[in-house]
């Protein structure tokens, strides 16, 4: 049989052989590193033999889907060693996730630090131990007799088997778990484990269930790794933007509202200068802004769509007597206002703005600072359009926010997500829209992978994950195409010929949210923001009070020149007022006492550089308002 390999290579192999075998006929590097593998871009373990003419990819850790194998192998053998430790403990899931793995698990007491400690140590003893991981099926009666002891299991498996799907599991030793797999071929590749944190979590997600014990972990092919990852968790918790938003009076959150938080002056200048950045690269993009109402009634919600696949995220409220709700998303009140008056072909593409509040009800446990809220701005734009103008757009729209992140100094990488199983519209739709997407990610030569099923429920779409200073990825901005609202909102305009035509829909943010797009800035930079978004580009300080005049009179230059600056007007020693503004992480002080008001000068002191010496204002504004105006980083 013939079998496609990387870069369309194609070898011929005897029907039978697995891809474990496969992996090793190739080399023994690969070999060693393979976790598992795509058969005709089906997910599959390795010890599936191949029998037919396919293409075959072979997954190391390097690939998300290897990870992904790597992870969650990782969960069985953390399974494993609690079952040993603790064999009262009842299972739940262990699934893989974007940064490692984690067990629930029913367990009384919780576990503390010491037990993680513990596992930990039982984990690496069964690595060692080198066990195989096997595969196999039973019937569902057979299936419930061998999980007998495990509530949760026997729920998972009369639901799979409900479905008509098999009831399979995986053996590693003395230890069998109900899992569909894949898996590694043996645990003695997880070379390096560590266990991170135990929190609580509801089975299901479910608050009217029991709280298990979730435990986290993370493991890598190599020790270098995870020493690597240890060393950027703890970087991570340096910049943690809830830590940072607290110390520099940014933001706060209070406990009379859980998910919706406060922006305190500071932070308020920095997310209007985000903001007026926002409002003048959409001018000079040829983008309209409009405005549309927090609440519309339900009517609206379902006519888009939103009711069925999303009303348990939505808030809702009667006004007269009628039923209304609060806007998840932008786009329906984006329909009403094209659809208020005719439009020509001559009009199109319109390109409409909406920095739109929305509020979407997320789990209590599901919150995480100005990343995780129950009421955020997305930066969205709707644009209408006529079918060949399609690509442009989407080219358009991707150029835009490489403009964006590269101006910020992130690095991103290209998803596009497909139909998911929950959707509208036809099959016929979803090709037409994912090949228009693709064609233009091609054209403008950019790299991306298929994220399968991922779109939206009316359309598929273009993520962009920026990477920050440390390696994290974060999801910000995103490209929707979308032939269904268009339809349900009976949108039209005239064409060329004079007849009806419905326009088709792009969806789009840059930030994707600005309260998330601050978060991540704030971590990125560690809170020392560039001057342009600096809260306080400048800290005047005087020597002593009869240096304060001077100091005000060159406060109230920056204010003529729009830079925003305070003037530390506190009787305290002038070290202590510097050590102050840099922990601040003010960009520039001018330090001002005698010798700087007779000579009608500043001491400039930089974030950056320390002490740069005396200057004149003029000189030292002209280069600051360089920085500020090219926005350098």
């Amino acid at each position: 049989m013939k079998v496609t390999l990387k870069d369309d290579v194609v070898k011929e192999f005897e029907p039978g052989i697995t891809g474990l075998e496969l992996a090793k006929s190739l080399g023994a590097g690969l070999y060693k590193s393979a976790c598992s593998m795509k058969v005709d871009g089906e997910l599959c373990d390795l010890r599936k033999p191949l029998t037919q003419d396919c293409q075959v990819s072979i997954l190391t850790f390097d690939d998300a889907e290897g990870k992904k194998t790597f992870w969650h192998t990782a969960s069985h053998v953390l399974a494993q060693a609690v079952k040993r430790l603790y064999p009262q403990a009842k299972l739940a899931i262990g699934p893989a996730i974007d940064n490692g793995f984690y067990y629930d698990i029913d367990i009384e007491p919780a576990f503390t630090a010491e037990d993680l400690e513990k596992i930990e140590a039982e984990m690496k003893k069964i690595v060692k131990e080198g066990y195989e991981l096997e595969r196999f099926e039973l019937p569902e009666e057979e299936a419930l007799k061998r999980m007998a002891d495990e509530p949760y299991k026997l729920e998972l498996i009369q639901e799979h088997a409900g479905k008509g799907e098999p009831v399979s599991f995986f053996t590693q030793g003395e230890f069998t778990d109900l899992c569909a797999g894949p898996h590694l071929p043996d645990v003695s590749r997880l070379k390096a484990i560590k266990l991170t944190q135990c929190t609580g979590a509801y089975w299901r997600g479910n608050a009217e269930n029991k709280m298990l014990c979730r435990v986290y972990g993370i493991a890598f092919p190599k020790a270098s790794q995870l020493e690597d990852y240890l060393k950027m968790l703890e970087e991570a918790k340096r910049r943690d933007h809830r830590k940072l938003g607290k110390e520099l009076d940014l933001f706060d959150i209070f406990d009379e509202g859980p998910g919706f938080p406060v922006f305190l002056p500071k932070g308020m200048a920095l997310r209007n200068t985000l903001e007026n950045y926002w409002r003048e690269l959409h001018r000079r993009n040829g983008y309209v802004e409009i405005r549309t109402p927090l609440i519309l009634n339900q009517e609206l919600w379902h006519r888009s769509g939103h009711w069925d696949h999303y009303k348990d995220n939505m808030y809702t409220t009667v006004i007269d007597g009628e039923d209304y709700a609060v806007k998840p998303m932008n786009c329906p009140g984006g329909m009403l206002v094209y659809k208020s008056k005719p439009h020509s072909y001559r009009e199109l593409p319109m390109r409409v703005g909406e920095l739109g509040i929305v509020h979407r009800h997320e789990l209590s446990g599901a919150l995480h600072g100005l990343m995780r809220v129950r009421c955020f701005t997305q930066d969205d734009a709707h644009i209408f359009m006529m079918p060949e103008q399609i690509k442009d757009e989407i080219k358009g729209v991707a150029s835009l926010i490489d403009q964006v992140y590269s101006m910020f100094g992130f690095k991103y990488h290209v998803e596009l997500s497909t139909m998911p199983e929950d959707h509208m519209g036809t099959l016929e739709q979803w090709e037409q829209a994912t090949s228009a997407l693709e064609n233009a990610l091609k054209e403008l030569g950019r790299p991306y992978v298929i994220n399968e099923g991922d779109g939206a429920f009316y359309g598929p779409k273009i993520d962009f994950h920026l990477e920050d200073c440390i390696g994290r990825t974060w999801q910000c901005g995103t490209i929707q195409l979308d032939y269904q609202m268009p339809e349900r909102f009976d949108l039209e305009y005239t064409g060329a010929d004079g007849e009806k035509h419905r326009p088709i829909m792009i969806h789009r943010v840059l930030f994707g949210s600005i309260e998330r797009f601050i978060g991540i800035l704030t971590e990125h930079f560690a809170g020392a923001f560039p001057t342009w978004l600096a809260p306080v580009q400048v800290k005047v300080i005087p020597v002593s009070e009869k240096h304060l005049e001077y100091a005000k009179a060159l406060g109230d230059k920056l204010m003529d020149l729009g830079i925003r600056f305070e003037v530390d007007e506190r009787n305290e020693k002038i070290g202590y007022k510097i050590r102050e503004a840099q922990l601040e992480k003010v960009p520039y002080m001018l330090i001002v006492g005698d010798k700087e008001v007779e000579s009608q000068t500043v001491s400039v002191r930089s974030r950056k550089d320390g002490d740069k010496g005396a200057v004149s204002f003029e000189a030292f504004v002209a280069a600051l308002k360089e920085e500020i105006d090219s926005k350098a980083l």
